[in-house]
């Protein structure tokens, strides 16, 4: 058995060229080429993919190879997972897997004769050899195509594979690859992206998942572990903000990165000094464009659209709304250039980077679930103090409240796998409060949005006066939610984490 220890990297295909001309792969101790051809196995019912294992025949020249891969793990393009691989006679042979429990499963009868081909592969792949840190590194490109059911799908990604050497030389030679190509962390493995084409199942916006704590892990490793989460979340909403115009990818792009900060904020006490640099530094500027693109979108679907289809033969909205709809197509222009350039992969990768080095002393010696009911409590009376101060003619106060929400909530989400009872019903209060204040504030901005698209055209100015008077009933309502949301929030009990 051996622990496979890769990164993957997605390459455009029309930066390929220019990737093949890249000075640092003169460097390269040895070079070759090869066209594989791959074939996936499961059953029909894809047993095997549920628990987690991958089944694959790869023809090199003449022969075949069989490689049986387990899931590890696997965070950003960055993965570590057994596999064995062993030569192919004409069936399956699963007798040198090492783990008695998926030798034994996988070699059942019935399991056996209902294992048909799901997927193939074929791709030419360039492969360059590096002496590293005692070891060896294979930088390869694959090119190609996914195949499935009929339909198919593309190949171009780079993969580094480290055999002896450091996980440190992965990213050397990433980040100088990556200078001036864009070169992202790829989220989605060719098995992964096989499987979908399989199903059929198309690209759809992706959500925060619950993240695997316990109690007795360190603060270090829970916060290593919920960055890592936040930074797959990112990019697992990438490609499709590239290749869509659903905006929820964009806004599930902004929700990675507002969790991520909140994290660094949550686990300050017991970072290393220079992490918030690191981290969210490379990905302010990031952060400014995809929130300008979100802005602008609820502002026209939420703000005025209703409107507007409310008042279709009012001319003034309409040219209004026309101003705006050319400031959202240019600002998401703005953001989509952002995702698609070399710093952006850069900054993924600078951040891998650190959460993969050696972890340095902790300052904090206590348990995940003490650290964290520390930290919730502190987070719970910030966010009483704001409530207290809110109020319902203050705007900023209301914003401020509807920030400490959101860290409060947040903090419960990362630490909800410690909860000896689930705190679904705290978190729902919550959600629904900021969503109310949420709307509030949108509502605010709106209207500084609004006159600066009017500018000082006074027919724009009055079709803003008549969207603030369409709100203002609307904006009367969520004013009255807010006394009786406070009286309960007051009540608010954190759940009891072990």
């Amino acid at each position: 058995m051996a622990d496979e220890i890769e990164l993957k990297l997605a390459l455009a295909e029309a930066d390929q060229p220019r990737f093949l001309r890249h000075p640092r792969l003169r460097h390269a101790a040895a070079r070759h080429v090869d066209t594989l051809d791959n074939i996936y196995y499961d059953t029909p019912d894809l047993a095997l993919r549920r628990r987690g294992i991958a089944l694959r025949l790869r023809r090199q020249g003449r022969r075949w190879l069989q490689t049986v891969k387990l899931a590890g793990s696997a965070s950003v393009g960055l993965s570590s997972r057994p596999e064995w691989e062993t030569p192919y006679g004409g069936h399956f042979d699963f007798s040198v897997i090492e783990v008695e429990s998926v030798r034994e499963w996988l070699q059942r009868p019935k399991l056996l004769a209902r294992i048909v081909p799901i997927f193939e592969t074929r791709f030419r792949r360039n492969t360059w050899h590096f002496a590293v840190g005692g070891g060896d590194l294979l930088l390869t490109l694959d090119r190609g195509w996914i195949v499935a059911n009929g339909r198919r799908e593309a190949i171009s990604e780079l993969e580094l594979e480290l055999s002896g050497a450091p996980v440190q030389a992965i990213f050397d030679i990433a980040l100088a690859l990556g200078e001036r190509i864009a070169l992202p962390p790829a989220v989605l493995s060719k098995a992964e992206r096989g499987y979908r084409l399989h199903a059929g199942t198309a690209l759809a916006p992706v959500k925060a998942a619950t993240i695997p704590l316990t109690g007795d892990m360190a603060p270090e490793a829970a916060f290593r572990r919920i960055a890592l989460d936040c930074l797959e979340h990112l990019q697992r909403n990438h490609i499709g903000a590239l290749t869509h115009s659903d905006p929820e990818y964009i806004h599930q792009m902004r929700v990675a990165t507002r969790r991520l900060r909140a994290a660094l904020r949550l686990f300050a006490p017991v970072l290393a000094s220079g992490a918030d640099e690191t981290l969210r530094a490379p990905l302010a500027e990031l952060m400014t464009r995809l929130g300008r693109a979100r802005d602008l979108d609820v502002l026209q679907t939420e703000i005025t659209d209703p409107v507007l289809n409310a008042l279709p033969d009012e001319p003034r909205l309409t040219a209004l709304a026309s101003d705006i709809t050319n400031r959202r197509y240019g600002a998401r222009d703005e953001a989509l250039a952002a995702l698609a350039a070399p710093a952006y992969g850069q900054a993924l990768l600078v951040a891998l980077q650190a959460l993969h080095s050696e972890p340095g002393t902790t300052l904090e010696g206590d348990p995940l679930a003490t650290f964290a009911t520390r930290r919730l409590r502190r987070l719970r009376r910030k966010v009483l103090q704001l409530a207290a101060a809110a109020r319902i003619d203050d705007p900023v106060s209301l914003h401020a409240l509807r920030i400490g929400i959101k860290r409060l909530r947040y903090g419960l989400e990362f630490f909800s796998p410690l909860a000896k009872r689930s705190p679904r019903a705290v978190l729902k209060r919550l959600a629904a409060l900021q969503e109310t204040l949420g709307q509030l504030n949108d509502l605010a901005n709106a209207g500084t949005l609004l006159m600066d698209c009017a500018a000082d055209d006074p027919r724009l100015r009055e079709a803003v006066t008549l969207i603030a008077g369409w709100h203002g009933p609307r904006h009367a309502s969520l004013l009255t939610r807010i006394p009786p949301e406070l009286a309960r929030l007051a009540r608010l009990r954190l759940p009891t984490l072990n």
